[in-house]
């Protein structure tokens, strides 16, 4: 039995991979723990789950567009959390003693306490802003975060001679798409696992009667980042939904606050079990904002996607479905009512995307999900510590 420590950033859209993963390493035997804001992961993940908490503080909210959202995620979040949470995470590995750690790579600060105690870890990959270099044509704003990232290896008193981007393993990096959304071979220590797909304990209840026969159905979820311009975006897809004639259903995954009027077809709710909906055959297309999640699930059940990307890695998530041929991207500020209901019977009308789809999901499909992701670290927690903690040496200081 090998003890797993899974460290987690409080977003849903990392901890709901994540949790497919923990699943599979629990199935074959092994003990594992949740570190991160107990009151974000608690509702997440199984009643039975272990969690180690790391205290709670609000962070900055995310917004902004561009090089401005990116520099919101980095100071009014990923930095901060990675300073607040340095101390509790290096008590939490003192006391629980992990075997192996999985990072997030929007927690640095679990990267730099392996590092600190001589652990073999991982990185978790669940979004594409930190795979291939999406920056490497502004090497200011590149140098820019690997500025950020120094600073919180040199808080933590680790040798300048041994530093590491914390947001890559050097022996895993864990992500959950695949070469046919990135479009390249990995390097060798990464693996592709593609989608988690795997029962989530807390999915909502879903009025399944309100499902009309003989519709197709479009599911339109936003995520989480659509901010005040979300309540805006879902008029303009109610609106295009409607443009789309009868014979098409919509299922709104939002807040019945963002919502406008509906017409009485339309199905509303405030959370979908999204994979449920997918797996029950009930789905034709998928309108969303370009998440790594949501598309990768789309994509595994043969779902076409029209992605109206807002922030972060969403522009390149969607841009890789375009490229794949398995969706189109429309601008999520702007895109007026009429060309939004073009895109979405394209998707719908043509055999093309669907095609597509159903390919580029076979091909994620076969990187193996979780049970890749949990041989991947199994080996990994077979090599065992490769180097001597920090903490033993005569140079360190205490985590601060």
């Amino acid at each position: 039995m090998t003890r797993f420590l899974l460290v987690m950033p409080p977003l849903t859209g990392h901890v709901n991979p994540a949790a497919g993963i923990a699943a599979e390493l629990t199935a074959r035997g092994h003990q594992v723990a949740w570190t991160g804001t107990e009151s974000v992961l608690r509702p997440l993940l199984d009643p039975h789950a272990e969690v180690l908490g790391t205290g709670t503080r609000a962070f900055r909210a995310q917004g902004g567009h561009g090089l401005a959202a990116l520099r919101t995620l980095w100071e009014g979040f990923i930095v901060p959390y990675a300073r607040f949470t340095a101390k509790p995470l290096d008590a939490i590995v003192r006391e629980w003693r992990p075997d192996v750690l999985l990072v997030d790579q929007h927690t640095p600060a679990g990267a730099l306490v392996a590092h600190r105690h001589g652990l073999p870890w991982a990185s978790f990959a669940p979004g594409a802003m930190e795979l291939g270099r999406p920056y490497r044509a502004l090497p200011q704003v590149e140098a820019w975060m690997a500025g950020l990232l120094r600073g919180l290896w040199e808080r933590a008193a680790l040798p300048p001679e041994e530093y590491l981007d914390p947001r890559f393993s050097p022996a895993l990096v864990l992500a959950t798409t695949g070469p046919a959304l990135t479009g390249s071979a990995p390097p060798p220590e990464h693996a592709l696992v593609g989608p988690v797909l795997s029962v989530r304990p807390h999915d909502p209840d879903f009025p399944w009667e309100r499902l009309l026969p003989g519709r197709r159905r479009v599911l339109v979820t936003m995520g989480t980042l659509a901010g005040e311009l979300g309540a805006d975006f879902l008029a303009r897809s109610v609106r295009a939904l409607e443009l789309c004639g009868d014979d098409v259903q919509p299922v709104f995954a939002a807040p019945r606050g963002l919502l406008p009027e509906l017409p009485p077809r339309a199905v509303a709710v405030d959370r979908a079990p999204v994979l449920e909906l997918m797996a029950r055959g009930e789905l034709d297309a998928v309108l969303c904002h370009g998440g790594m999640n949501t598309v990768g699930e789309a994509l595994a059940h043969g779902l076409p996607l029209v992605t109206a990307p807002i922030r972060h890695d969403q522009p390149v998530v969607a841009g890789q479905v375009a490229a794949a041929g398995a969706g189109l991207r429309v601008p999520f500020a702007r895109v007026a009512p009429e060309r939004l209901a073009g895109a979405l019977r394209a998707v719908l009308d043509s055999t093309e995307y669907r095609r597509r789809a159903v390919q580029v999901g076979a091909e994620l499909l076969a990187g193996g999900g979780a049970v890749v992701a949990a041989d991947r670290l199994e080996a990994l927690g077979r090599t065992g510590p490769g180097r001597r903690p920090v903490a033993d040496r005569k140079t360190a200081r205490p985590l601060v």
